[in-house]
Protein backbone atom coordinates (compact mmCIF):
# COMPACT_ATOMS: atom_id res chain seq x y z
CA UNK A 1 0.00 0.00 0.00
CA UNK A 2 1.49 3.41 -1.20
CA UNK A 3 0.02 6.28 1.38
CA UNK A 4 -0.27 9.86 0.37
CA UNK A 5 1.00 10.94 3.65
CA UNK A 6 0.13 9.94 7.20
CA UNK A 7 -3.52 8.67 7.12
CA UNK A 8 -6.46 10.98 8.70
CA UNK A 9 -8.33 9.89 12.47
CA UNK A 10 -11.54 9.01 11.51
CA UNK A 11 -14.70 8.07 13.50
CA UNK A 12 -14.97 3.77 13.70
CA UNK A 13 -15.29 3.76 10.03
CA UNK A 14 -16.46 1.46 7.80
CA UNK A 15 -14.85 0.16 4.95
CA UNK A 16 -16.79 0.27 1.57
CA UNK A 17 -15.65 -2.02 -1.32
CA UNK A 18 -16.25 -2.38 -5.25
CA UNK A 19 -14.21 -3.90 -8.04
CA UNK A 20 -14.93 -3.33 -11.54
CA UNK A 21 -14.90 -6.67 -13.31
CA UNK A 22 -16.41 -10.53 -12.98
CA UNK A 23 -18.20 -8.56 -9.61
CA UNK A 24 -19.21 -6.01 -11.46
CA UNK A 25 -22.66 -6.62 -13.63
CA UNK A 26 -23.85 -3.66 -15.22
CA UNK A 27 -20.95 -1.86 -13.15
CA UNK A 28 -24.18 -1.53 -10.63
CA UNK A 29 -21.09 -2.40 -7.70
CA UNK A 30 -19.03 0.45 -8.74
CA UNK A 31 -21.55 3.29 -10.07
CA UNK A 32 -22.78 2.46 -6.14
CA UNK A 33 -19.56 3.21 -4.51
CA UNK A 34 -18.73 6.06 -6.80
CA UNK A 35 -22.71 7.97 -5.45
CA UNK A 36 -21.40 7.60 -2.33
CA UNK A 37 -17.75 8.84 -3.10
CA UNK A 38 -19.16 12.02 -4.51
CA UNK A 39 -21.81 12.81 -2.42
CA UNK A 40 -19.06 12.52 0.64
CA UNK A 41 -16.10 14.22 -1.06
CA UNK A 42 -13.81 11.29 -0.23
CA UNK A 43 -10.24 12.03 -0.13
CA UNK A 44 -7.39 9.52 -1.79
CA UNK A 45 -5.03 8.55 1.08
CA UNK A 46 -3.30 5.38 -0.68
CA UNK A 47 -3.67 3.30 -3.32
CA UNK A 48 -1.77 -0.41 -3.90
CA UNK A 49 0.76 -0.20 -6.62
CA UNK A 50 -0.59 -2.75 -9.52
CA UNK A 51 2.92 -4.30 -10.74
CA UNK A 52 2.32 -7.32 -8.52
CA UNK A 53 -1.28 -7.61 -8.91
CA UNK A 54 -2.25 -7.46 -12.67
CA UNK A 55 -1.22 -9.22 -15.94
CA UNK A 56 -0.90 -5.97 -18.09
CA UNK A 57 -1.63 -7.96 -21.24
CA UNK A 58 -5.11 -9.11 -19.68
CA UNK A 59 -5.97 -5.57 -18.11
CA UNK A 60 -4.21 -2.75 -20.10
CA UNK A 61 -3.25 0.15 -18.84
CA UNK A 62 -4.08 3.18 -21.53
CA UNK A 63 -2.98 6.03 -22.78
CA UNK A 64 -4.04 9.52 -22.36
CA UNK A 65 -3.59 13.68 -23.66
CA UNK A 66 -3.41 16.09 -21.92
CA UNK A 67 -4.56 19.52 -22.85
CA UNK A 68 -0.78 20.21 -23.60
CA UNK A 69 -0.75 16.91 -25.86
CA UNK A 70 1.45 15.09 -23.20
CA UNK A 71 0.73 11.35 -23.46
CA UNK A 72 -0.32 9.75 -20.00
CA UNK A 73 -0.11 5.96 -19.33
CA UNK A 74 -3.07 5.25 -16.28
CA UNK A 75 -2.22 2.22 -14.69
CA UNK A 76 -5.00 0.03 -13.18
CA UNK A 77 -5.30 0.70 -9.86
CA UNK A 78 -7.07 0.57 -6.45
CA UNK A 79 -7.82 3.60 -4.55
CA UNK A 80 -8.22 3.72 -1.34
CA UNK A 81 -9.87 7.48 -0.07
CA UNK A 82 -11.19 8.65 2.99
CA UNK A 83 -15.05 9.80 3.72
CA UNK A 84 -16.28 12.19 6.69
CA UNK A 85 -19.88 11.35 7.15
CA UNK A 86 -21.27 14.18 8.99
CA UNK A 87 -23.79 13.53 11.44
CA UNK A 88 -23.27 9.59 11.32
CA UNK A 89 -21.50 7.14 13.92
CA UNK A 90 -19.50 6.31 11.13
CA UNK A 91 -16.95 7.74 8.72
CA UNK A 92 -16.25 5.88 5.57
CA UNK A 93 -13.31 4.62 3.70
CA UNK A 94 -13.74 3.43 0.29
CA UNK A 95 -11.85 1.14 -1.98
CA UNK A 96 -12.60 1.06 -5.30
CA UNK A 97 -10.40 0.34 -8.83
CA UNK A 98 -10.16 -3.58 -10.43
CA UNK A 99 -10.44 -6.64 -9.58
CA UNK A 100 -6.47 -8.26 -9.74
CA UNK A 101 -5.50 -10.84 -12.14
CA UNK A 102 -3.14 -12.41 -10.19
CA UNK A 103 -1.88 -12.91 -6.44
CA UNK A 104 -5.05 -12.70 -4.50
CA UNK A 105 -4.21 -13.55 -1.25
CA UNK A 106 -1.52 -10.95 -0.83
CA UNK A 107 -3.66 -8.27 -2.36
CA UNK A 108 -6.30 -9.43 0.32
CA UNK A 109 -3.49 -9.03 3.29
CA UNK A 110 -2.80 -5.81 1.76
CA UNK A 111 -6.03 -4.54 2.02
CA UNK A 112 -6.66 -5.70 5.56
CA UNK A 113 -3.44 -4.38 6.92
CA UNK A 114 -4.89 -0.40 5.97
CA UNK A 115 -8.18 -1.33 7.04
CA UNK A 116 -6.28 -2.30 10.26
CA UNK A 117 -4.02 0.92 10.53
CA UNK A 118 -7.40 3.10 9.95
CA UNK A 119 -9.08 0.95 12.88
CA UNK A 120 -11.76 0.18 10.87
CA UNK A 121 -14.94 -1.58 12.00
CA UNK A 122 -16.59 -3.65 9.31
CA UNK A 123 -16.31 -4.21 6.27
CA UNK A 124 -19.30 -4.19 3.47
CA UNK A 125 -18.22 -5.46 -0.12
CA UNK A 126 -20.53 -4.80 -2.92
CA UNK A 127 -21.63 -7.22 -5.77
CA UNK A 128 -23.68 -7.17 -8.88
CA UNK A 129 -24.85 -11.00 -10.10
CA UNK A 130 -26.70 -11.47 -14.07
CA UNK A 131 -29.87 -13.26 -12.83
CA UNK A 132 -33.15 -14.39 -13.87
CA UNK A 133 -34.91 -11.80 -12.62
CA UNK A 134 -37.39 -8.65 -14.42
CA UNK A 135 -36.13 -5.03 -15.13
CA UNK A 136 -39.80 -4.40 -13.56
CA UNK A 137 -39.39 -5.57 -10.35
CA UNK A 138 -37.33 -4.42 -7.13
CA UNK A 139 -34.08 -5.37 -7.30
CA UNK A 140 -33.13 -8.17 -5.52
CA UNK A 141 -30.62 -7.97 -3.10
CA UNK A 142 -28.87 -10.89 -1.21
CA UNK A 143 -26.25 -11.45 0.70
CA UNK A 144 -23.92 -12.25 4.04
CA UNK A 145 -22.29 -11.20 6.62
CA UNK A 146 -20.36 -12.58 9.14
CA UNK A 147 -21.92 -11.76 12.25
CA UNK A 148 -25.84 -13.85 11.70
CA UNK A 149 -27.46 -10.58 13.89
CA UNK A 150 -26.70 -8.12 11.03
CA UNK A 151 -28.61 -10.34 8.32
CA UNK A 152 -31.87 -10.08 10.31
CA UNK A 153 -31.44 -6.51 11.54
CA UNK A 154 -31.47 -5.43 7.90
CA UNK A 155 -33.37 -8.29 6.41
CA UNK A 156 -31.24 -9.85 4.12
CA UNK A 157 -31.92 -12.56 1.77
CA UNK A 158 -28.84 -14.63 2.47
CA UNK A 159 -27.32 -16.12 -0.69
CA UNK A 160 -27.15 -19.89 -1.06
CA UNK A 161 -24.85 -19.52 -4.22
CA UNK A 162 -21.64 -22.34 -3.88
CA UNK A 163 -19.48 -22.40 -6.73
CA UNK A 164 -16.43 -19.98 -7.90
CA UNK A 165 -16.26 -16.62 -6.56
CA UNK A 166 -14.53 -13.32 -6.96
CA UNK A 167 -12.15 -11.15 -4.81
CA UNK A 168 -14.76 -9.57 -2.88
CA UNK A 169 -15.66 -13.56 -1.48
CA UNK A 170 -12.11 -13.77 -0.86
CA UNK A 171 -11.16 -10.34 0.99
CA UNK A 172 -14.58 -10.86 3.10
CA UNK A 173 -13.36 -14.18 4.45
CA UNK A 174 -9.91 -12.73 4.96
CA UNK A 175 -11.59 -10.31 6.90
CA UNK A 176 -13.43 -12.33 8.89
CA UNK A 177 -10.19 -14.67 9.17
CA UNK A 178 -8.86 -11.60 11.13
CA UNK A 179 -11.82 -10.94 13.50
CA UNK A 180 -13.06 -7.55 11.53
CA UNK A 181 -16.92 -8.52 10.81
CA UNK A 182 -17.40 -8.45 7.29
CA UNK A 183 -20.87 -8.27 5.37
CA UNK A 184 -21.42 -8.52 1.62
CA UNK A 185 -24.47 -7.07 -0.63
CA UNK A 186 -25.00 -8.55 -4.30
CA UNK A 187 -28.11 -7.21 -6.65
CA UNK A 188 -29.80 -9.52 -9.11
CA UNK A 189 -29.16 -7.92 -12.55
CA UNK A 190 -31.94 -8.78 -15.54
CA UNK A 191 -29.11 -11.25 -18.12
CA UNK A 192 -31.41 -9.56 -21.20
CA UNK A 193 -29.79 -5.54 -20.25
CA UNK A 194 -26.74 -6.64 -18.51
CA UNK A 195 -24.87 -5.13 -21.49
CA UNK A 196 -25.34 -1.70 -19.93
CA UNK A 197 -25.34 0.09 -16.84
CA UNK A 198 -28.25 -0.35 -14.24
CA UNK A 199 -28.65 2.46 -12.20
CA UNK A 200 -31.27 0.84 -10.97
CA UNK A 201 -29.28 -1.94 -9.24
CA UNK A 202 -26.90 0.48 -7.97
CA UNK A 203 -29.33 2.65 -6.52
CA UNK A 204 -30.63 -0.39 -4.82
CA UNK A 205 -27.34 -1.58 -3.77
CA UNK A 206 -27.06 2.42 -2.26
CA UNK A 207 -30.02 2.43 -0.07
CA UNK A 208 -29.22 -1.38 1.44
CA UNK A 209 -25.89 -0.27 2.22
CA UNK A 210 -27.00 2.80 4.19
CA UNK A 211 -28.64 0.14 5.91
CA UNK A 212 -25.60 -1.17 6.72
CA UNK A 213 -23.71 1.90 7.56
CA UNK A 214 -26.14 4.26 8.40
CA UNK A 215 -24.83 6.90 6.73
CA UNK A 216 -27.75 8.71 4.35
CA UNK A 217 -26.93 8.93 0.74
CA UNK A 218 -28.24 11.82 -1.41
CA UNK A 219 -28.29 10.78 -5.14
CA UNK A 220 -30.65 12.56 -6.74
CA UNK A 221 -28.57 12.07 -10.50
CA UNK A 222 -28.47 8.54 -9.40
CA UNK A 223 -32.53 8.62 -9.44
CA UNK A 224 -33.14 10.77 -12.31
CA UNK A 225 -30.81 8.13 -13.93
CA UNK A 226 -32.89 5.06 -12.62
CA UNK A 227 -35.84 6.61 -13.96
CA UNK A 228 -34.23 7.32 -17.99
CA UNK A 229 -32.90 3.96 -17.82
CA UNK A 230 -36.91 1.82 -16.68
CA UNK A 231 -38.00 4.29 -19.63
CA UNK A 232 -35.50 3.16 -22.34
CA UNK A 233 -36.05 -0.63 -21.15
CA UNK A 234 -39.86 -0.39 -21.36
CA UNK A 235 -39.64 1.24 -25.06
CA UNK A 236 -37.20 -1.41 -26.08
CA UNK A 237 -39.94 -4.16 -24.29
CA UNK A 238 -42.72 -2.92 -26.21
CA UNK A 239 -40.86 -3.26 -29.53
CA UNK A 240 -39.94 -6.53 -28.94
CA UNK A 241 -42.84 -9.12 -28.53
CA UNK A 242 -39.86 -11.81 -28.12
CA UNK A 243 -38.75 -10.02 -25.37
CA UNK A 244 -42.04 -8.75 -23.61
CA UNK A 245 -43.24 -12.31 -23.36
CA UNK A 246 -39.77 -13.28 -21.87
CA UNK A 247 -40.24 -9.80 -18.96
CA UNK A 248 -43.43 -10.99 -18.45
CA UNK A 249 -43.14 -14.51 -17.61
CA UNK A 250 -40.30 -13.73 -15.12
CA UNK A 251 -42.37 -11.28 -13.75
CA UNK A 252 -44.75 -13.79 -13.05
CA UNK A 253 -41.93 -16.14 -11.39
CA UNK A 254 -40.97 -13.68 -9.04
CA UNK A 255 -44.13 -12.57 -7.92
CA UNK A 256 -45.97 -16.19 -7.50
CA UNK A 257 -42.75 -18.04 -7.26
CA UNK A 258 -43.41 -20.47 -9.80
CA UNK A 259 -41.18 -22.14 -12.92
CA UNK A 260 -42.46 -19.83 -15.99
CA UNK A 261 -44.32 -22.16 -18.53
CA UNK A 262 -44.29 -22.92 -22.45
CA UNK A 263 -41.51 -22.67 -25.06
CA UNK A 264 -39.11 -19.87 -24.53
CA UNK A 265 -36.33 -18.43 -26.92
CA UNK A 266 -33.24 -18.58 -25.05
CA UNK A 267 -32.23 -15.92 -22.77
CA UNK A 268 -28.86 -15.20 -24.76
CA UNK A 269 -30.53 -14.97 -27.75
CA UNK A 270 -33.26 -12.54 -26.51
CA UNK A 271 -30.21 -10.58 -24.90
CA UNK A 272 -28.42 -9.89 -28.30
CA UNK A 273 -31.85 -8.47 -29.53
CA UNK A 274 -32.29 -6.50 -26.95
CA UNK A 275 -28.81 -5.23 -26.73
CA UNK A 276 -28.58 -4.65 -30.77
CA UNK A 277 -32.22 -2.29 -30.31
CA UNK A 278 -30.44 -0.22 -27.39
CA UNK A 279 -27.44 0.27 -29.20
CA UNK A 280 -29.63 1.27 -32.41
CA UNK A 281 -31.82 3.84 -30.25
CA UNK A 282 -28.06 5.10 -29.13
CA UNK A 283 -27.46 5.79 -32.85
Amino acid sequence: MIWDGEPPRLRSPILVVAFAGWNDAASSATTALESVADYLDAEPIARIDPENFYDFQVTRPTVRLTEDDERIIDWPENVLSAAVASGAEHDLVLLSGIEPNVRWRSFCEAVVEAAERLEVSMVVTLGALIADVAHTRPVPISGAASNPSLVEQIGLTVSSYEGPTGIVGVLGETFTRRGIPAASLWAAVPHYVAAVPNPKAALALLRRLEGFTKVVIEASELEEAMVRFEEQVDRAVAANPEIEELVRSLEAEQTAEIEPSGEMPSGDAIARDFQRFLRQRED
